[in-house]
């Protein structure tokens, strides 16, 4: 992303924390150093300042009621969204920083010895030298008022209600040496008793990784970073996740590296494509996404990309000729959508493998996709397949030289040519959130995974509105499909006759029966079609639209748009639309009725002078109905 995508002034300042609200996306939390906290509004494009005391700015820490740190924590509450700010105690908001509730007692030591000015000619108390402060804050997941927090004097602590009553479970962490810096604490996605918390202690010159781990709110801990890298001046760990959907595997940075376990640290294994060997301060894991993201020293923001594969990797049987991954969720935005879809090969396929997706039992969807040795990434972009199109065959009656055209020259077919159609043209439904399931067809096998997209909530419509759209866009393309099909019938009838016409050895009497035959079978065809479209040129607005351009049009306005057609798939279709459909739908059931007519009877239409006329025009019918 460049610079310029990002919007910038979202309050908070160069340090501390910046924290989306997780239902309100508009909004905005920041902290910065001299106790500032900031809540910003994307919708006025402003940030109010909310803090719950006066800015400490250049105030030595013993000279202020709230030491507040230069990286202060912030944090949102997952069930009645309150916002948490640490300083020495833990400040609590439910009114968007109206006002603050101190919800703990001071959870540092209190050493006074460590609660001083920064010293030196010039005092420079800007917090980032503060000890005896909150350092971390962790509302669980899982458990309503299950918070816990961290100080960077070594003190871990939880509280069960809410903060109203708070104990301190350091001592139970055997063997953790004194005045660590709690980086962060990752509480238990599966187990509400479950923590994972990385402690620093870097600045006290040790420099191995600290990560422990309780499952029982903190009466016990285990070390679990110990098969991790040591003996490195970065090996220090700084940060710790638990991922959401998988127990036991989680990952840790630290001042060099990023890692990853699979068994809750009996082993750890290093992923480092991609990453600045940095510090790696903070890992977030959307549960959602299966994404892993990765916050660097330097202000660097950087993106794992759907790690299901990683996730299942223990999934894969020993030997697979093929494997397909359970996908994470698909996303319906827009007019647009997309679903990633991953598959193992034990060989190369020598040709492509098929993918399908299934809306029941219904395949609303088929793709080709090359098979290569190893994993291996389809793409679904949320639409259904697509119309058939209308292939072109005849000489126009009005442009004789039309194959001589440098575009269509040494082809056999010619396509229907508009401004503004290309994408509605061959645009398939677009697909309604909801269940699906993914069909991989490869290395002799056919294997079944559930796939679910999901809708962007910025998707103001219901999902039932959503279904009507889909639904209207489904017999549109249906509709376009037995117009391409009528049109490419008799095209396909019209070219035998015109080369039976421009024949020499054809008999004069079979050229005549041959041209009324074209005749009839043009005057169909041109139900369905414009005689300006017969031209393939896309410069020509000369005559009304019949049922095929209709139905193009149509569905760039009922589906995701066409040329200048803004598009509606993100609503239900209007009553004219519903309208609309249904006149396109009765002049297509007129020319199918006209078709069906010409075809019951172009059998009867014989030269009369028999003999080989009449042998011409019976190979003739019978080039034109697949009956030879």
């Amino acid at each position: 992303m460049s610079y310029a995508t990002w919007d910038h002034n979202l309050g908070g300042c160069e340090s501390g924390f910046t924290i989306p609200d997780p239902t309100d996306w508009n909004i905005v939390w920041a902290s910065c150093y001299g106790n500032k906290v900031t809540r910003y509004d994307a919708r006025v494009n402003l940030a109010r300042n909310v803090e719950p005391w006066f800015q400490t700015l250049d105030s030595p820490p013993n000279d202020s009621k709230y030491r507040c740190h230069w990286t202060a924590p912030l944090a949102i509450d997952p069930f009645d969204h309150a916002v948490y700010y640490g300083c020495q105690v833990i400040f609590k908001t439910i009114n968007n920083g109206q006002s603050w509730t101190v919800i703990s007692p001071d959870l540092s030591t209190g050493d006074k010895s460590r609660i001083v000015s920064s010293g030196g000619i010039i005092g420079d108390n800007l917090g980032q030298f503060y000890g005896e402060v909150v350092f971390s804050i962790a509302p669980s997941p899982i458990a309503k008022g299950l918070i816990w927090a961290g100080t960077n004097d070594g003190q871990i602590w939880v509280t069960q209600n809410g903060g109203g009553a708070w104990t301190n479970v350091t001592k139970n962490v055997t063997g953790m040496p004194a005045w660590g810096t709690v980086r962060e604490i990752s509480p238990g996605n599966f187990d509400a008793g479950t923590a994972y918390v990385s402690v620093d202690y870097h600045i006290m010159d040790n420099r191995d990784p600290f990560i422990y781990k309780t499952e029982d709110f903190g009466k016990t801990w285990k070390k679990i970073s110990d098969a991790m890298p040591k003996d490195h001046p970065l090996a220090y760990a700084q940060s710790v996740a638990e991922n959401p959907n998988r127990k036991g595997m989680v990952f840790a940075g630290t001042g060099n590296a990023f890692y990853y376990t699979m068994d809750d640290g009996a082993h750890w294994t290093q992923l480092q494509d991609g990453l600045p060997q940095s510090q790696h301060s903070w890992i977030i894991v959307p549960k959602l996404w299966h994404d892993v993201v990765v916050s660097t020293y330097g202000r660097g923001i950087y993106i794992l990309h759907d790690i299901t594969t990683l996730e299942q990797a223990d999934k894969v049987p020993a030997n697979a000729a093929a494997y397909l991954y359970e996908p994470r969720v698909g996303y319906r935005q827009a007019r647009s959508g997309r679903a990633d879809l991953q598959f193992m090969l034990k060989d190369a396929s020598a040709d492509s493998v098929k993918v399908e997706i299934l809306s029941g039992t219904e395949v609303v969807r088929s793709m080709r996709v090359a098979g290569r040795a190893g994993l291996n990434r389809a793409t679904w972009d949320l639409h259904y397949d697509a119309p058939e199109r209308v292939a072109l065959r005849t000489t126009p009656p009005d442009n004789a030289h039309i194959w001589d055209e440098p575009r269509f020259r040494g082809r056999d077919t010619r396509p229907i040519t508009h401004w503004g159609i290309e994408g509605a043209i061959g645009t398939g439904p677009l697909a309604t959130p909801g269940r699906y399931s993914v069909r991989l067809i490869a290395a002799g096998q056919t294997l079944t995974q559930p796939l679910e997209v999901i809708k962007d909530p910025t998707i103001s419509s219901s999902d039932l509105d959503l279904t009507a759209s889909t639904a209207m866009q489904v017999k549109i393309r249906n509709d376009m499909t037995q117009t391409a099909q009528i049109v490419n019938n008799l095209e396909v009838m019209r070219k035998t006759v015109e080369d039976l016409r421009k024949s020499d050895t054809t008999a004069a009497a079979s050229k005549t029966a041959l041209g009324e035959l074209d005749q009839k079978m043009l005057g169909v065809e041109l139900q369905l079609l414009s005689r300006t479209d017969l031209h393939s040129d896309d410069k020509w607005f000369v005559e009304k639209y019949r049922v095929y351009m209709n139905l193009i049009w149509f569905n760039g306005q009922v589906g995701t748009g066409a040329g200048d057609v803004a598009g509606g798939a993100d609503y239900r279709p209007t009553d004219t639309q519903v309208q609309v459909l249904g006149d396109i739908e009765r002049d297509l059931a007129a020319a199918k009725v006209a078709f069906d007519a010409l075809m019951k009877t172009r059998s009867r239409v014989q030269p009369e002078d028999g003999g080989q006329a009449r042998a011409d025009h019976t190979a003739a019918v019978a080039n034109c109905t697949g009956d030879g």
